[in-house]
């Protein structure tokens, strides 16, 4: 049998305009793009008057170029009406509209066999609705929004409807297939399969090195945190911490790394905190940071944190993981399935300040056994993720009667 074609559909994809939105999609699809031939078509909202919308809100929608080639992929990047916090239940369709034209050459061009939509809404309902009209399979992976969009009974009654329409359905956390699950989605349809780690480009670097490259002497204690610049992220419920955390640990450094993403950009807002809390000797702002230069800041801290409200799969932690770096979150997700044993680090309950302070204490504190933290993320590599995706795609491909083999 010919190998399928598969059109990776996502609103959140990486762009020369916006390098570091969804990567965790682009990883992930590159790799089964070294088995299989793939194309992304990834959806660009906009609205006629977001130019002047731009003005006050420098980082809203910077958008993205029309093409891009990248590692020998196409990516296409077509626009679609949406308009900011109104007619949600729109995007879907809009988005399926705006996608058509290209959907429907690569179907004449022999280049569409799958669509594989990333997240259940908007992206995997626009995916229901282009599969029936160019009658093609698709699938749908869960990656976290979910858990905000099936609790609106308008997008979550379209969310469902293309989960059970779906070909396949992958989540990258059980948390999240047991959320869909729990509002009527069918469980023998949708299997975990969770984001992996570059465990090649992720390892332990030369600590002392590292250090002298950021200026941190050997003796700081170093708290690493990496992310959207968003609220959801809480790097301000750190920094809350901090002057309480620099008694018992004066030396203490939080790195900040990440930017502004399609969520926004509260940078303004956490450096005002810290001038505040007149923490300017103690907090840096790293920015955006290349995935090839990241490994050699995880190795110079001592502990991963990331105080977050929802993640689905944070790939993050098992980058610093891959680091040799212990972690604390918030049991939020799929967390607690990332870090799933104190070995690796801690979770604590959401909002509980007292206990997130006590567990970022502990873990400067703590001996850790960072080979083996390691050894976990090697675990967790991609290879298993990639064999099981392509799997799927093959069985899909050869139609129902490969789908129930």
């Amino acid at each position: 049998m010919v190998d399928p074609h598969i059109v990776v559909f996502s609103s959140l994809f990486p762009s020369q305009v916006q390098p570091g939105a969804g990567l965790f999609v682009r990883e992930r699809m590159f790799r089964v793009g070294r088995h299989f031939p793939i194309s992304v078509v990834a959806p660009t909202p906009w609205f006629p008057f977001q130019d002047m919308l731009r003005r006050i809100k420098p980082h809203f929608r910077p958008g993205a170029p029309t093409y891009e080639r990248q590692s020998g992929i196409d990516v296409w990047y077509p626009r679609f009406l949406s308009i900011p916090s109104l007619l949600k239940t729109f995007d879907g369709l809009m988005m399926a509209l705006g996608a058509f034209s290209h959907m429907r050459r690569l179907k004449h061009e022999g280049r569409l066999d799958i669509i594989d939509a990333h997240f259940a809404y908007p992206d995997g309902y626009a995916a229901s609705l282009l599969s029936r009209w160019l009658e093609v399979p698709f699938t749908i992976t869960l990656r976290g929004t979910e858990t905000r969009h099936i609790h609106d009974a308008r997008l979550g009654k379209k969310l469902l409807q293309a989960i059970k329409q779906a070909a396949q359905v992958f989540s990258v956390s059980e948390s999240l297939r047991t959320l869909v699950i729990s509002h009527g989605a069918p469980p023998d349809k949708i299997e975990v399969v969770g984001n992996g780690v570059d465990a090649i480009r992720f390892s332990v670097r030369d600590r002392t090195a590292c250090r002298t490259a950021l200026c941190l002497s050997r003796e700081s204690k170093v708290l690493v945190s990496v992310g959207g610049l968003v609220p959801r992220k809480g790097f301000h419920r750190v920094i809350e911490l901090l002057p309480k955390l620099r008694q018992q640990f004066p030396d203490l450094i939080f790195l900040i790394i990440g930017g502004g993403s399609t969520e926004g950009n509260n940078r303004v807002e956490l450096e005002n905190q810290v001038k505040r809390l007149n923490l300017e000797g103690c907090v840096r702002f790293l920015g955006s940071i290349a995935s090839d230069e990241l490994p050699s800041i995880l190795s110079a801290a001592d502990v991963f944190v990331l105080a977050t409200s929802n993640e689905g799969w944070a790939n993050v932690f098992l980058e610093a993981m891959a680091c040799g770096l212990p972690v604390v979150t918030t049991a939020v997700g799929g967390n607690q399935e990332v870090v799933c044993e104190a070995s690796l680090g801690t979770v604590v309950p959401f909002g509980d300040s007292e206990a997130l302070a006590k567990a970022i204490k502990d873990s400067f504190i703590r001996s850790w056994d960072r080979a083996y933290i390691r050894s976990y993320a090697e675990k967790n590599s991609w290879d298993e993720r990639v064999t099981r995706l392509c799997q799927h795609f093959l069985l899909i491909a050869q139609g129902p009667e490969g789908q129930h083999e």
